[in-house]
């Protein structure tokens, strides 16, 4: 690579960081082509300011292979003194045409879902959050088995600034 290449690689690498100065943390999980309903996504969340607030988000990438316009989730904040938050939440998926939200060019969208906002963690460290699909169909008590569509779940910590 020669040096004006160099410097082209370098500002463009440095304006694609510039860009989500908000991030504080953004990890994602494969989780195949579908999602098993006994699966959950564990994330071990990064020691954190806890004098601090901070917007959460689940992340998803999905694919045309979506069957549904809404996703059920059940996510868990686990904190290390075995305290731990359950929220059962519900997400639009699909618009009124069947099309897959989110952003992105090809069949695969991803979504940035928000989980909570102003958010204090009481404790910096040993923080672990888990998310675990609960789509069922009408009607039925039991789960979707395998969830197509969902490849990869992940988790965001952004700043308020």
């Amino acid at each position: 690579m020669n040096l004006r290449n160099s410097l082209i690689f370098i500002f463009f690498v440095g304006f694609l960081f510039s860009c989500d100065k908000k991030r504080i943390f953004d990890h994602y999980e494969t989780v195949g082509s579908a999602w098993n309903k006994n699966q959950t996504v564990s994330i071990k969340l990064p020691e954190i300011d806890s004098t601090k607030n901070y917007n959460l988000f689940i992340n998803l990438r999905a694919n045309n292979d979506f069957p549904y316009s809404n996703l059920f989730l059940i996510v868990s904040l686990e904190q290390p003194d075995g305290f731990t938050k359950v929220d059962t939440l519900e997400y639009e998926m699909a618009n009124a045409e069947g099309k897959l939200l989110g952003d992105g060019f090809s069949d695969v969208k991803e979504s940035k879902l928000v989980y909570k906002e102003n958010n204090r963690f009481k404790f910096a460290k040993n923080n672990t959050i888990h998310i675990k699909q609960a789509v069922r169909q009408s009607g039925k008590v039991t789960g979707i088995e395998k969830l197509d569509g969902i490849t990869e779940v992940g988790f965001r910590i952004e700043s308020l600034q």
